[in-house]
């Protein structure tokens, strides 16, 4: 991988995220999303069957990526252009199971560095809102795109350019997928695993704090957990006992008041 090429897939991991020059329909609904990050790659890599042999399994993978209470789980656009650049580097002459194997597991390193990037520029982009506060007080409307577009861009712009072309710099200097991971220090590994899972937490927190309304909802949510950690029971069949639950309570509750009126 070239110095340009490596330039043009950071410069892109840039333009598909949310808040970038381009704006979220053409950036973070568009090349942000696997499939056209994947062509992206293909073209500017030279190798675009690669890029959709793997572009449309990870587009199935991320189809349902949402971001609940503020957090982030995975950041699609460094996973899908670093997964996809992996996979067209490390793959040649594998089939395509293989190659969804190296893409998932750029994917994930990508997603990862690109949720901590995420939640970096959020913690940056703070100051900026005293330099808007300060210009909106003195009325100088002439001066409020130096916070919102100068500096809001440039943090942006810094906090996945920049990270982008390392991770794609130590994929060019390494000969295989096995010495790429041990060009990354377990410290590197540990930090970002744990700051992954407590921007979870945070945002189950933040979702919960907006679900429950009154203190006994908790015992619901408990339950549920319960069964899920304790239990084994997966995820789609919690779901249907809650729905089978609601649909008890609110008929139950319905005739009480039919018969409370009549």
């Amino acid at each position: 991988m070239g110095i340009l090429q490596m330039v043009l897939i950071a410069l892109f991991v840039y333009l598909g995220s949310i808040g970038s020059i381009v704006g979220n329909t053409i950036g973070w609904y568009t090349l942000g999303r696997p499939l056209p990050a994947a062509l992206v790659v293909g073209l500017i890599l030279g190798d675009v069957q690669t890029a959709m042999v793997v572009g449309l399994p990870l587009q199935v993978m991320y189809l349902g990526n949402v971001t609940p209470g503020g957090a982030v789980a995975w950041d699609l656009s460094y996973a899908t252009y670093i997964g996809t650049a992996g996979a067209i580097v490390f793959g040649e002459g594998m089939d395509a199971a293989a190659l969804v194997g190296i893409a998932t597991v750029f994917a994930g390193i990508g997603g990862l560095v690109g949720q901590l990037m995420w939640n970096f520029s959020y913690a940056l982009n703070l100051p900026i809102n005293r330099v808007a506060q300060r210009y909106a007080e003195a009325g100088d409307t002439g001066h409020m795109w130096v916070p919102n577009v100068l500096l809001g861009q440039t943090i942006g712009f810094l906090c996945r350019f920049v990270p982008a072309m390392i991770v794609l710099g130590g994929m060019t200097a390494a000969s295989t997928q096995a010495d790429f991971a041990t060009m990354i220090p377990d410290y590197v590994t540990t930090c970002l695993t744990t700051f992954g899972g407590m921007m979870t937490a945070l945002g189950m927190g933040i979702l919960l704090s907006f679900l429950v309304k009154q203190s006994w909802y908790l015992v619901i949510f408990m339950v549920g957990f319960m069964l899920v950690t304790y239990f084994n029971l997966s995820m789609m069949g919690v779901a249907i006992l809650a729905a089978i639950v609601a649909v008890v309570y609110y008929k139950s509750d319905t005739l009480k008041a039919v018969k409370g009126v009549e």
